[in-house]
């Protein structure tokens, strides 16, 4: 996942982004994990002292987490190469592991029966975390679903829109850079910039392109940030919104920039932070948020949030990464601390987090060997810790042994 308090991100693909091409998209996995024609990235550490691998969420999410990312890896080549820390795999030898897995937690054995299982017919291999950190250590943030109040038709106080993605927005391939660039078109058919955040909601510049309409600017900002929720119509029902796009310009934070004009200390720039000081001056609202330039265009979804490998992501089990530096054709297992929250939404304290997840996402503010972004799903607890997390953890990867 952008990340304005390093609590959650945004797309490129997503806050999150539907996979068009399965096949671009595995010629890319293979491209940066595998390391064909370009230097191998350092990935992972395989580890002979493997940590407890115990499990303190419920077995019903890691079942549906791990046949989501079989689904992914069953579109793939199997035959298709994948090498981890210097480690040869092939994607059906993955997927084989994941099958592993699924029949040993189907067996429903105990936390103890789980670990020991597990040790004798996995290799486990580490993250090698942040650079000048411990080794091993990353920085873990989360993300969450929202849910919004709207409106179809412009009617105060719904007058802030979420945009569809307008014509005018084209992508072409850079041959020079060989990335993608996003942009529109002049009248002699040359490539200029997207419009700006600013340019776009100050001039009005995609008006019919309205896709739904909400009643406040920051809620409708942080859902840029998100990348996707769901919004609760007048009538009483409720709409999924999804990425569908961005104007491609370079995400700013409104956190580091309220935290360098010493609006905020260093490290409190938390989402319900930035909500309550924009809230306590409104007059800033326009200028902080135009200062991320980059805008996220939506469209309505049947089934979501989707993850950046093209599976529905799952609460408290899916997480975002680097795709180039960690691999995702994998099960993983994350240690960290999730917070405790009152009704009111304050953390009263931590509590130690230990859990597989599964690598289904990434996020343009997600990079390196040392972050990941955990996905807490809907509800007010979800958007609270999501809001507060920024805490150190240590990330696993699991591999079927060879005979």
């Amino acid at each position: 996942m952008d990340s304005d308090i390093a609590t959650h991100r945004q797309q490129p693909s997503g806050r999150v982004l539907p996979v068009k091409g399965i096949g671009a998209l595995f010629c890319l996995i293979i491209l940066l994990i595998a390391g064909c024609g370009i230097t191998p990235p350092v990935s992972t550490t395989r580890l002979q002292n493997i940590p407890p691998l115990i499990d303190d969420a419920d077995r019903a999410s890691l079942v549906r987490a791990t046949q989501r990312q079989l689904n992914y890896l069953n579109r793939l080549p199997s035959d298709a190469i994948v090498r981890i820390q210097g480690d040869t795999y092939t994607i059906g030898w993955l997927a084989e592991s994941l099958r592993l897995f699924l029949d040993i937690v189907s067996q429903n054995p105990t936390p103890e029966e789980l670990d020991a299982t597990l040790r004798s017919k996995f290799l486990v291999y580490q993250s090698p975390g942040r650079d000048g950190a411990p080794a091993g250590e990353m920085l873990i943030t989360g993300y969450y679903e929202p849910s919004l109040e709207g409106s179809l038709v412009k009617r105060p106080p719904f007058i802030y829109p979420l945009y569809a993605k307008p014509d005018s927005l084209c992508t072409r391939n850079d041959r020079a850079t060989g990335k993608l660039r996003i942009g529109r078109l002049d009248g002699n058919g040359n490539m200029l910039p997207f419009w700006t955040r600013g340019e776009i909601e100050d001039q009005r510049l995609l008006a019919g392109n309205e896709l739904v309409y909400v009643k406040d600017p920051l809620d409708a900002y942080f859902l840029h940030i998100q990348g996707s929720g769901r919004i609760r119509l007048r009538d009483g029902s409720s709409r999924l919104v999804l990425y569908s796009g961005s104007n491609g310009r370079e995400y700013k934070s409104i956190g580091k920039l309220l935290v360098d004009e010493n609006k905020m200390p260093n490290g409190a720039a938390s989402m319900q932070a930035i909500k309550r000081y924009l809230r306590e001056h409104p007059d800033e609202i326009r200028r902080v948020l135009h200062h991320n330039s980059k805008f996220i265009f939506f469209k309505w979804g049947e089934k979501g949030p989707i993850g950046s490998v093209g599976e529905v992501l799952t609460p408290g089990r899916s997480i975002a990464i680097d795709r180039d530096v960690l691999p995702t054709a994998v099960i993983g297992y994350m240690v960290t601390r999730r917070p405790l929250v009152d009704q009111q939404g304050t953390v009263t304290g931590w509590t130690p987090m230990r859990r597989f997840v599964l690598p289904q996402d990434s996020g343009t503010a997600i990079k390196g060997t040392g972050r990941v972004d955990f996905f807490w799903g809907n509800g007010d607890y979800e958007e609270a810790a999501a809001g507060q997390m920024k805490e150190k953890g240590q990330l696993y990867f699991l591999v079927k042994k060879r005979s």
